[in-house]
């Protein structure tokens, strides 16, 4: 671990820059000799810090891997990695390795930033752009550790971190001591988004050029998530997500965008409403800004159009829980593509089916909005390079949907499910569903967060962990049936017949999933990790 650590703190002098922060593209490698001279090395500084979390090991595909552990997705491919399906993990898995160090790098990187800045503000002050850029940084390393604190981190037991501001000195390069527990961690974080929202302006006050960069309400809209995982291991945290939530609405002016379409539209237009918090603002065309994930969905081929991946798709299990709300609801019908529902492709009217990969009978349909234009590529809604199908949408990491949901949750946790009621009943309204009428439970949250988020980085899989330690019974019956599930799909008598008959199935790969157990929560450190750190990290329980 200690060589880890040190070669990624010393990588952070070598990061690229990006002169258009929508631009994922290295445009070269700034000198870091005199560092932080004017405010342009300050922008290239920071972003280097959003680059990474475009790459195909982050967002762009390889964290989402996991979620075929949940029942809300199957592998339109056969992969190489089953054991994230099946609670078999090991730590060495590249996507979840591959995760691990992408963020640990991230947070070195932000560290370095951090120290140097605040080290300019003590001697010289900062300047307008210097000042924003110290906040986006103290917000970046808060969001990269917290995807690792509750993907690793325990109330028995936490994970690395360490600040280099805490040392007078230059960082000794040491290892980052392992936090005694995960709250620990968390309380860093709520540290670090408490500091971003001091640096940081609000996101109306950004110019057109710099909007998808780090804002105050980003970070609230964080705190509030951070508060809601720690709830898991005291109760007491649901009051700050109310909070949180609260102030979202008060201090911010957060909402829902008025049509669930328009959150996932490909009109540059749509891209800030009401219901943006933080997202990956992609630009699609031939830069390939943004990322890669909505082509990785698409069929694979694109029936000849366009060259999809087709590597993750519903299962039949969430098309069943969506369709609970009535057949040809308008959130079903914008999140899953099924067989003989018409869709627009290139300009041409279609009507889904699929015939290449694993049979599965659906596809994810809530990027689809760029690939509809009839001529999308030149156009620039969608990358001109098929190996790398970026498309035109602002990728959500985190909406206001999902604090409403949160609040939710909060609300029925702390017995004041009226209020409850009306923040589930807003979600609803905004796809047309009826309202709910009677007292809304824990399983009507189940249902409203597993819908409305399907498909997204919100992460359903450690939903169902957190809510398997939960001391409501609805929710744990609910999350320990499905955790325990295996996906089914449609298999068609025709597959490239939109009319076919089909039968429900078993998903026929990854079918020995073991019984899930809490230590199943969080995943094991990969094994390099453990050796490296001459016994100062600790495995976590289970895996040893």
């Amino acid at each position: 671990m200690k060589k880890y650590i040190s070669t990624l703190a010393l990588s952070v002098l070598f990061f690229c820059s990006c002169s258009d922060f929508l631009d994922v593209q290295a445009e070269g490698n700034p000198t870091t000799t005199v560092y932080f001279v004017n405010d342009q090395q300050a922008i290239d500084a920071i972003d280097g810090l959003y680059a990474p979390i475009h790459q195909e090991k982050g967002f762009g595909r390889e964290l989402f891997w996991e979620q075929g552990a949940a029942n809300d997705i199957v592998w339109a491919k056969t992969r190489g990695y089953n054991t994230l399906a099946t609670f078999n993990y090991t730590g060495n898995e590249s996507p979840i390795s591959g995760g691990y160090d992408l963020f640990y790098q991230n947070m070195a990187r932000s560290n370095w930033v951090i120290k140097q800045l605040l080290t300019k503000e003590k001697k010289n002050g900062l300047s307008v752009v210097e000042h924003r850029s110290l906040g986006e940084a103290f917000f970046m390393r808060g969001m990269a550790h917290f995807w690792i604190a509750y993907r690793y981190g325990t109330k028995e037991q936490g994970v690395p971190f360490m600040r280099y501001e805490d040392f007078e000195g230059d960082y000794d390069n040491s290892i980052p001591p392992q936090q005694v527990s995960v709250v620990d961690n968390y309380k860093f974080i709520i540290e670090d988004m408490d500091k971003a929202i001091s640096y940081l302006p609000k996101f109306n006050e950004y110019t057109d050029d710099d909007k998808g960069r780090a804002h105050k309400a980003a970070a609230v809209a964080y705190k509030a998530k951070v508060y809601a995982y720690w709830a898991t291991w005291d109760e007491t945290q649901w009051n700050n997500v109310i909070t949180m939530v609260n102030s979202l609405e008060s201090d911010y002016g957060r909402d829902l965008a008025p049509t669930f379409a328009e959150v996932f539209s490909s009109d540059f237009k749509d891209f800030w409403n009401k219901e943006y918090l933080w997202s990956i603002p992609s630009t699609g065309g031939s830069t390939g800004g943004g990322v890669e994930f909505c082509g990785v969905i698409l069929e694979d081929k694109g029936w000849g159009v366009y060259n999809g991946w087709g590597q993750i798709k519903p299962s039949y299990d969430i098309y069943e829980e969506m369709a609970k709300d009535g057949a040809g609801n308008d959130r079903l019908v914008r999140s899953i593509l099924e067989y003989n529902q018409e869709f627009q492709f290139f300009g041409e009217k279609r009507k889904f089916y699929s015939d290449t990969n694993l049979d599965v009978g659906f596809q994810i349909n809530k990027y689809m909005d760029p690939f509809k234009h009839k001529n999308a590529d030149k156009e620039g809604y969608v990358n001109t390079n098929g190996n790398w199908p970026t498309v035109r949408v602002n990728f959500p990491l985190i909406r206001f949907a999902e604090m409403l949901l949160f609040r939710a949750e909060a609300y029925l946790m702390t017995n004041q499910i009226d209020k409850a009621k009306e923040d589930l009943n807003r979600i609803r309204r905004r796809s047309n569903l009826e309202e709910l009428k009677n007292t809304p439970t824990m399983a009507d949250l189940y249902h409203e967060r597993r819908c409305e988020l399907a498909f997204e980085y919100t992460d359903h899989l450690f939903d169902l962990k957190r809510w398997h330690r939960s001391p409501n019974t609805v929710i744990k019956t609910l999350a320990e049936k499905e955790l325990n599930a295996h996906p089914r799909i449609r298999k068609y008598a025709s597959r490239s017949n939109p009319e076919s008959t089909f039968i429900i199935e078993p998903y026929a790969d990854y079918l020995n999933k073991s019984t899930y157990e809490d230590y199943m929560m969080v995943f094991p450190y990969p094994s390099v990790q453990i050796t490296k750190s001459n016994g100062k990290l600790m495995q976590n329980k289970g895996y040893n």
